[in-house]
């Protein structure tokens, strides 16, 4: 049914289109696995290091017998050294402090053992790399990194995320596949390479962004953009698992086989990329007419529109609803980053965690975090397409609960003890399944101010974002010099105060409306009515323009000349404005 809007445009309810085997949600699969491969080549460097890098043998005991190292010892080493500063030496955490423990703190007060046998540290490494080395080899990804993201977000938005993306894929592969060569050629060339990496995989997310918000309905934003941020954890979950696995068992030394089976995944998923996507539903090839103009339609665009737009970085940096977003992803990525670094420590010190007997529990709080964000996401695009609650209230209200309710799980967990394990596995999942809300809070709230800008939009928080995230691993650090509980405590309590500010300034700033400032102008509106396509074309008039009277401003219309208002029917009748008001006048 065709209807007048309160600015005078002829608009019609158009069907939506089936959400099974649409090309909106092979993108949004496509997306999921892209970013699952951003991380697979991100991280798989802080697995293979272990088995790359020749360590002495530490022996404590003369009866100590070698046992296999755990995927689970695994991924908390590599946790530790993935995220180490350029001086990681100081913060404790790093896994080469595994090596060095005295017999009293392998102990576990609570009758076990930690599981963490230093003869397994012995390595046939091919390397003699220092400590310093190691971590400047992990810390050159995110030089690189921070540098792109606001230049991927605009070359995006400039000229399509599928060709920037599509290429700085293939820039990633390539540098994965390079690696082993240049492990065996020359540290330089790995340092060179790893900010090769950094600097291509930095655009993704802004990237991502940028083609969701061409892409994703309005209803739909939530769901697509928590599918597509799922792959993360599921590339980490892999990354360990799998490397583990390759390090003992795989070809060229095991290590090598980690980066070849990485960069060859992830060439073929730059493949598919090319085939199977479009900067814009128009130039899809193999979209249906109903998808297309039901996702257009949805957006605000016509079939015509130009990929290129100009960027109002003005208007963006004095936006409030802007700086909502800023804050909430520097608070998320403060905590996140906290976790991401010290958790395995404070598991390891303060719990007395038996990792090794408990190998499948390391990777269950981030499949809670994939899990929940997905289906959180379904949730919020229920409540606002029944009209429940608002664009503008569903973001506040689950980015606040994410926020409330990670500070309050990583308060308590400064209260756990080794004898409280099964609770502290609970609420380290609870944590974690918490932050997954963020999905639909902050991340997607790019796309709902502005999806022609969402790619800029996430490059400037994410590069805001990314200052917090190094930082956390150094003030936890410098805060447990003695890795007591009591220490501990205080690192988690900066945590949730991190956490309730995140959340009291994004409740007073955050909105869900399209902003002024990224309306296109003038209007512009494609229909289809039944057989026949009806376009109108018209300047933004005021909300208060009574209706049956003309649109367009006279002076405006005197200034400019005489502009064509068509309507093409069943035959092809054209009117102009000036027929159209002498019919009025009649």
């Amino acid at each position: 049914m065709m209807k007048t809007t309160g600015v005078g445009v002829l608009e019609m309810d158009i069907p939506k289109a089936p959400a099974c085997c649409s090309q909106r949600w092979n993108l949004a699969s496509l997306a999921f696995f892209g970013l699952m491969f951003v991380y697979v080549v991100r991280v798989n460097l802080s697995v293979a290091i272990i088995c790359m890098v020749r360590v002495p043998r530490e022996n404590h005991s003369a009866t100590t017998a070698p046992v296999n190292l755990s995927l689970a010892e695994l991924g908390t080493r590599s946790y530790d050294v993935q995220q180490e500063s350029p001086e990681p030496e100081e913060d404790g955490t790093s896994a080469d402090a595994v090596s060095t423990m005295s017999e009293e703190d392998m102990e576990d007060s609570c009758g076990g053992e930690l599981g963490l046998d230093t003869s397994s540290m012995a390595s046939t490494g091919e390397f003699e790399w220092d400590k310093g080395t190691r971590s400047r080899i992990l810390a050159m990804y995110f030089y690189g990194y921070i540098f792109t993201q606001i230049p991927g977000g605009w070359l995006a938005g400039r000229y399509g995320g599928r060709r920037v993306w599509g290429v700085c894929q293939a820039m990633c592969a390539i540098c994965t596949l390079l690696t082993p060569l240049a492990a065996r050629t020359t540290v330089y060339f790995v340092y060179t390479l790893r900010f090769i990496l950094g600097m291509a995989a930095g655009v993704s997310f802004p990237c991502v962004h940028a083609m969701l918000g061409r892409w994703a309905p309005k209803l739909e934003r939530s769901k697509l953009v928590a599918f597509s941020f799922a792959g993360p954890p599921i590339g980490t979950i892999l990354t360990f698992s799998l490397s583990a696995l390759l390090c003992a068992y795989g070809f060229d030394n095991g290590w090598g086989s980690i980066f070849y089976l990485a960069g060859a995944g992830n060439l073929v998923w730059v493949c598919v990329w090319w085939m199977g996507t479009a900067d814009t539903p128009s130039q899809h090839k193999r979209i249906g007419s109903l998808e297309r103009d039901y996702i257009l339609h949805s957006i605000g665009e016509r079939p015509d529109q130009k990929v290129k737009t100009s960027t109002p970085w003005r208007a963006i940096f004095t936006s409030g609803p802007v700086w909502a977003i800023i804050t909430a992803h520097m608070c998320n990525n403060y905590t996140n980053y906290t976790l991401l670094t010290s958790l395995p420590t404070f598991m390891k010190e303060v719990l007395k965690f038996d990792i090794k007997r408990n190998g499948a529990l390391s990777a269950l709080p981030y499949l809670c975090q994939a899990v929940v964000s997905v289906c959180v996401g379904y949730v919020a695009d229920f409540l606002r397409e029944r009209q429940y609650l608002s664009t503008t209230k569903t973001r506040k209200i689950l980015q606040c609960t994410s926020f409330l309710g990670t500070a309050a799980c990583i308060g308590t967990a400064g209260f756990l003890t080794c004898e409280q394990r099964p609770l502290a596995v609970f609420v380290i999942c609870l944590c974690l399944a918490f932050m997954g809300f963020n999905r639909s809070g902050y991340t997607v709230n790019h796309i709902d101010l502005a999806p022609r800008h969402a790619g800029v939009l996430f490059g400037i928080t994410n590069t805001a974002a990314t200052i917090p995230g190094m930082v956390a691993p150094l003030v936890a650090g410098a805060l447990t010099p003695n890795r007591t509980e009591e220490e501990w405590r205080t690192v988690f309590y900066i945590c949730s105060a991190t956490a309730v500010l995140g959340a009291v300034l994004y409740g007073l700033l955050a909105d869900g409306e399209l902003q002024d400032w990224a309306a296109p102008s003038p209007i512009e509106i494609a229909i289809d009515v039944t057989h026949h396509d009806v376009t109108v074309t018209h300047e933004k008039a005021p909300l208060d323009t009574p209706k049956g009277e003309s649109t367009l401003d006279d002076q405006a219309q005197e200034s400019k000349g005489k502009e064509d208002w068509t309507s093409k029917r069943g035959d092809n009748e054209e009117t102009t404005v000036d027929d159209e008001r002498k019919l009025q006048n009649d």
